[in-house]
């Protein structure tokens, strides 16, 4: 399945396999480099390895994994190596990984030497349906996430869904959340569908990433820059960044798709405190979100520092907070705003559900 981005990049759902690299071959870059991290050096560069050696030249830098290391210094580790095995703007970067991976792999190629091609090859389910799709790029600075970076499209972005099964299940369970996110803000549907699962492990999984990716394509054709509709995708995020940036910091940090799950239960308690949402919609998604990912109480402590995180948040114009609330199990609202004292009380009743 191959699913266009205007007339920019395409997303090409399938295994990976010569015909890919062909394409790549034709483009004649000089050179390519893929970015991966500790783990999918060792369980998915073995699947592509032998294409990638077919290049002119071929590097390979690793960088290690995980959250905790999107910032400047793997940033600046990246562009050291890029100078040091001699890249340069006519070399392709091959992002093997996660939304970190991608994240960060994409904004190094996209400001070295003011700009190499990229190609995305996420290989969490996270990245495949979200993150490596849209051209957003960034690194985490200050504690607040993805607080630098740029607009910028690859090249192309290749989803093989056989790189799930170098996940563990919680990495898998942390990538639903973005397919629950997607299904809430735009598809009853597929909402309809979604909330029936009871094991993750039997779902089709090209069909939902196929489903899933195509909502978030759509939302970005008719909001490239993120002005006004694209907002939609930040459900769940608000409160969700905050809180996993909080917990990244404690002995026990929340994945993304975890903190993201959290936030879309506080964010949707706002909704219906709002009256855009039903009291019976709002429970039918707690239960459900309940289900797949448990519960995980936040220290009231916590909640001046949420507050100071979700004020960094990029979203915001002036002093005001911004949300996507919920206007039903398959529709939304952007640009909408909650006090302080609301956003504690829907903390609040987050605690109240464990």
């Amino acid at each position: 399945m191959t699913l266009e981005v205007g007339q920019d990049y395409a997303i090409r759902i399938e295994a990976i396999g010569p015909d890919h690299f062909a394409t790549l071959s034709a483009a004649n870059y000089a050179g390519w480099v893929v970015i991966a991290d500790e783990h999918t050096a060792a369980a998915c560069l073995p699947l592509i390895e032998a294409h990638v050696r077919k290049a002119p030249r071929s590097e390979v830098i690793v960088v290690p994994a995980g959250e905790r290391h999107k910032h400047l210094d793997t940033c600046r580790f990246l562009w050291d190596k890029l100078f040091a095995v001699g890249a340069g703007r006519n070399w392709c970067c091959l992002n093997l990984g996660g939304g970190v991976i991608g994240d960060m792999g994409g904004f190094a190629a996209a400001t070295f030497k003011r700009g190499m091609d990229f190609i995305q090859i996420p290989t969490t389910l996270l990245s495949q349906v979200d993150a490596s799709v849209g051209g957003k790029l960034g690194i985490d600075y200050h504690g607040v996430k993805n607080s630098i970076g740029v607009f910028q499209n690859p090249r192309a972005v290749w989803v093989d869904p056989g790189f799930l099964s170098t996940l563990p299940p919680r990495e898998l369970r942390s990538g639903f959340a973005e397919v629950i996110k997607h299904a809430l803000i735009a598809d009853g549907s597929a909402w309809e569908t979604l909330s029936g699962v009871g094991d993750l492990a039997q779902l089709d999984w090209p069909a939902v990433i196929t489903e899933s990716v195509d909502i978030k394509r759509r939302i970005v054709l008719a909001d490239p820059l993120e002005k006004g509709a694209r907002k939609a995708l930040n459900f769940g995020h608000t409160v969700g960044h905050a809180v996993e940036s909080y917990f990244l910091e404690t002995p026990e940090p929340l994945l993304h798709g975890e903190a993201v799950a959290l936030g879309m239960v506080c964010e949707a308690w706002i909704s219906a405190r709002r009256g855009l949402l039903s009291d019976s919609d709002y429970q039918s998604l707690v239960n459900f979100v309940l289900r797949i990912y448990g519960h995980r109480f936040v220290p009231s402590s916590s909640f001046s520092d949420l507050l100071d995180l979700m004020r960094q948040d990029k979203k915001n114009e002036g002093s005001a907070i911004n949300f996507t609330f919920l206007t039903g199990l398959g529709s939304h609202r952007v640009n909408e705003t909650a006090t302080p004292e609301v956003i504690r009380e829907s903390l609040l009743a987050y605690n109240r559900l464990g």
